[in-house]
C-alpha cells in the first residue's frame, strides 16, 4: 500500500510540471502518458525526452516573433537545429534584386550589372568599332565602304495632286512664298516639276482676283530656286494645250491665262519671243485669244501700264486711304452710270467685306454734300441693293449709320442742313428695310 502511494505522487509531479513545460494531457492510467498527442511510457527517461522537446519549441516560439524568423527550428527528429531565415521581400524587390540566390559570391550584381533583360551593358562601357570577320560566309567585300543616305522616292501623277493642292490651298491664306518653296524643297518632284505652275495657274482661274495676283508672285520666286525656265515654259504650253477644257470651268479662262503669259513675261520668267514662237502654227480659238490678250497687254506696258500690279492687290493688304479712295470713284461711277449690279461686283471684288462699313458711311456723306433728290434716291437704292442681297451686312450696316452719328455735328460745319438731311435718310432706311427700329431710335437731332 505504502509503494502504490510513493507511486501516486511521483505521477501527480510529473503531470503538473508536464502540464507547465509542454500543455500535454496526462489520463489516469498507471503507467502510460499522453504528451503532444504521442503516447509515451512513465518513465523517468520519456518523461526527460517531452521536457527537452515542449522546451525546445517554446524557446523556438519565443525566438521567431522577436527576430521575425530568424532562430532555432527544430528538425524532424526533433533535434534543435539553428538556422538563418531570409528576412520577407516585397515581390518587386525579388524581382530587381540581382544578387545570387545561392549564398555564394560576394554579393555583387550578376555579370558585373551587364546581364539581365533590357540591359545595354556595364556602365561607362564604350564599344568600339566592330571588326568585320573576312571568314563570316556573310561577309560582302562591297559592304564596306557604304554610305547610307535617306532617299525621298519621286512623286507620281496622282501623288503630285494630293500632295501640291494643300500647298497651294494654304498659300493662298498666309502668302509667304519662302514657306511654298521649302515644302517642295522637301518633295522629290523628279518629272512632275513643271506640273508645280500648272497647277497653281488651274486653281487660280477659279479663285479670286487677289489669289491670282498671288499665283503670279509665286512664279516668280519659284523660278531659279525650284524650277527651270525650261520647267515654266512647258508648264505654260501644257495650258494653252488644256484652254478648251479650261473654258468649260472658268468662261474667262482664255483672258486669265493671257494675262498670266504678259505677267510672266514682265517677270522675266518667260523669254520675250515666247509669244512670237506661236504665230502661225495655232489652230484653236481659246490659245490664240489667250496669245493675242499677252499680246496686247505686253505692248500696253510699253506705254506706261505697270503689269506687276495687273491683277490688284486683295483687301487685307490694301492701305486704308486707298480702299477710302476706290469706293469714293465707285459711288461716283454709279451716281454716272446708275448701273447697280455693276456697283454690287465692283464692291465684291475689293475684296473687303470687314470695311463695308466704310461704305455705307462714304454713301451718307454724298448724300449730305448733294444737292437735289436724284443722288439721294440712287444711293438709297443702292443700300438697299446691297443689304438684299447680303453683300453689306446688317452689323457693317449698322456700323456705318453709327459713325455718321458720331461724325454729324463736324458734318453740319460744312452742311448747314445735315441734320433735317439725316433725319429724311434715316426715316426712308427705315422704311425701305434697310435699317431696324435701334438704328432708327438713334438718329442725332439738332
Amino acid at each position: 500500500v505504502v509503494h502504490d502511494c510513493i507511486e501516486a505522487e511521483d505521477l501527480r509531479e510529473s503531470f503538473v510540471s508536464g502540464e507547465e513545460d509542454n500543455g500535454g494531457h496526462l489520463l489516469s492510467n498507471k503507467n502510460i502518458h499522453e504528451i503532444n498527442g504521442n503516447w509515451l511510457s512513465s518513465s523517468s527517461n520519456g518523461i526527460h525526452e517531452a521536457r527537452l522537446k515542449a522546451k525546445a519549441k517554446r524557446r523556438l516560439r519565443k525566438n521567431s516573433s522577436r527576430d521575425s524568423g530568424r532562430g532555432d527550428s527544430l528538425s524532424d527528429n526533433g533535434d534543435v537545429a539553428r538556422g538563418t531565415l531570409a528576412a520577407p521581400t516585397s515581390p518587386k524587390s525579388k524581382l530587381l534584386d540581382r544578387r545570387s540566390r545561392l549564398g555564394k559570391g560576394r554579393g555583387l550584381p550578376k555579370k558585373g550589372g551587364a546581364g539581365g533583360k533590357g540591359v545595354w551593358g556595364r556602365s561607362g562601357e564604350v564599344y568600339e568599332p566592330e571588326q568585320v570577320d573576312e571568314k563570316d560566309p556573310n561577309y560582302d567585300e562591297a559592304q564596306e565602304n557604304c554610305v547610307y543616305e535617306t532617299v525621298v522616292p519621286p512623286l507620281d501623277e496622282r501623288d503630285f495632286e494630293k500632295t501640291v493642292t494643300p500647298i497651294v490651298q494654304e498659300y493662298f491664306e498666309h502668302g509667304d512664298t519662302n514657306e511654298v518653296a521649302e515644302l517642295l524643297a522637301e518633295l522629290n518632284l523628279g518629272p512632275m516639276r513643271s506640273e508645280v505652275p500648272t497647277l497653281a495657274v488651274s486653281m487660280a482661274l477659279e479663285a479670286k482676283a487677289s489669289q491670282r495676283e498671288l499665283t503670279s508672285r509665286l512664279l516668280a520666286d519659284l523660278c531659279g530656286p525650284i524650277l527651270s525656265y525650261r520647267d515654266m515654259e512647258n508648264s505654260f504650253d501644257k495650258l494653252l494645250r488644256e484652254l478648251p477644257d479650261l473654258v468649260l470651268d472658268t468662261p474667262g479662262a482664255s483672258q486669265f491665262v493671257g494675262q498670266f503669259i504678259a505677267r510672266a513675261v514682265s517677270d522675266r520668267i518667260l523669254s520675250k519671243s515666247y509669244i512670237e514662237s506661236y504665230k502661225g502654227r495655232v489652230d484653236c480659238k481659246h490659245t490664240r485669244a489667250a496669245l493675242d490678250r499677252a499680246a496686247v497687254l505686253l505692248k500696253m506696258s510699253l506705254g506706261g501700264l505697270r503689269i506687276d500690279n495687273h491683277w490688284g492687290t486683295g483687301g487685307g493688304q490694301r492701305p486704308v486711304t486707298q480702299l477710302v479712295k476706290e469706293m469714293n470713284l465707285l459711288l461716283k461711277e454709279y451716281i454716272l452710270s446708275g448701273d447697280t449690279k455693276e456697283a454690287e461686283r465692283c464692291l465684291r471684288e475689293l475684296e473687303v467685306p470687314h470695311f463695308h462699313h466704310e461704305f455705307v458711311y462714304e454713301a451718307i456723306v454724298m448724300v449730305l454734300e448733294s444737292k437735289g433728290m436724284k443722288t439721294f434716291n440712287m444711293v438709297l437704292q443702292l443700300l438697299k441693293s446691297l443689304s438684299a442681297s447680303s453683300i453689306i451686312t446688317v452689323d457693317q450696316m449698322r456700323r456705318g449709320y453709327e459713325r455718321v452719328y458720331m461724325d454729324i455735328a463736324e458734318i453740319n460745319i460744312d452742311v448747314p442742313r445735315a441734320y433735317f438731311i439725316l433725319e429724311q435718310i434715316v426715316d426712308k432706311s427705315f422704311s425701305m428695310d434697310i435699317i431696324g427700329v435701334t438704328i432708327r431710335d438713334l438718329c442725332p437731332c439738332r
